[in-house]
């Protein structure tokens, strides 16, 4: 994926949508786009509950790109640990987004939750769509062909995010690892309840129970002695997605400080 100027990705890092339906242009809305996103920092994260709406723009023949909107920080009044509501996310429709901004495609990833604790990332103003409130967090181009009605990234297939952000993950606390099959460590930024509603960031110690990797990818809980930071320095990381869509970061191309 190919990213304006960021990603968590994530996070996330989505593939994709549907495009059928697609309303014409006509009189609906550019998608907000910010022309100087600011550095901003999210502290505390750790388990914290988010979702993102994605906008989709471009063709299929010539590329795709993925616009997304974080939650975090935000909708939280009621509870400092989540920031995608049901009641509120429950009302958001890829079809009335679909109605509203001048995109082929709309896709709604979550609810998630953080395994980091801390994230620094170049961010949007404040945006509502459909009664939810969200941040730009950046736009990342989908491989030409890709099929828009898989809402999900293959599993275990490794994925570029184009972004510039740094995940930290404090001392002393689980860090949830994927290993592929050339020893390289893929450390889990999110967790997904999409698919199961009922994972929870206590049950994440038994992940591996529930996944079913290709051989030579295991999963591992490790715990570190210092920090571990996984930045962004040549603008980009790699990502995969479990056959749950977790997310993971690849500590890889110089990613991160140590190895975990």
């Amino acid at each position: 994926m190919r990213l304006l100027p960021n990603r968590p990705a994530l996070g996330l890092a989505i593939i994709a949508s549907f495009v059928a339906g697609v309303t014409l242009a006509d009189d609906r809305t550019p998608i907000p786009t910010p022309s100087t996103p600011e550095m901003k920092t999210f502290a505390e994260q750790r388990d914290v509950q988010y979702c993102e709406v994605w906008l989709f723009t471009g063709t299929p023949e010539t590329g795709i790109w993925g616009t997304y909107y974080n939650t975090s920080e935000l909708n939280n009044s009621a509870d400092k640990m989540d920031t995608c509501p049901a009641d509120i996310w429950d009302k958001v429709t890829v079809d009335g987004l679909k109605a509203t901004w001048d995109v082929i495609g709309a896709y709604k990833n979550g609810p998630r939750g953080w395994t980091f604790d801390s994230v620094a990332i170049p961010v949007g103003p404040v945006e509502t769509f459909e009664g939810i409130e969200a941040r730009w967090w950046g736009a990342g181009e989908l491989p030409t062909g890709v099929d828009l009605k898989v809402a999900h990234m293959t599993p275990y297939e490794e994925l570029k995010s184009h972004r510039k952000s740094a995940f930290t993950f404090e001392a002393g606390k689980p860090l949830f690892i994927l290993d592929d099959p050339e020893g390289t460590p893929w450390v889990m930024q999110a967790y997904s309840k999409i698919l199961d509603p009922n994972l929870s960031y206590a049950g994440l110690s038994d992940l591996a129970s529930k996944l079913k990797p290709p051989a030579g990818w295991t999963f591992r809980v490790a715990t570190l002695e210092q920090d571990l930071i996984i930045s962004t320095p040549a603008g980009y990381n790699w990502i995969v997605q479990d056959e749950l869509q977790n997310t993971y970061d690849a500590c890889k191309e110089d990613a991160c400080n140590i190895q975990p």
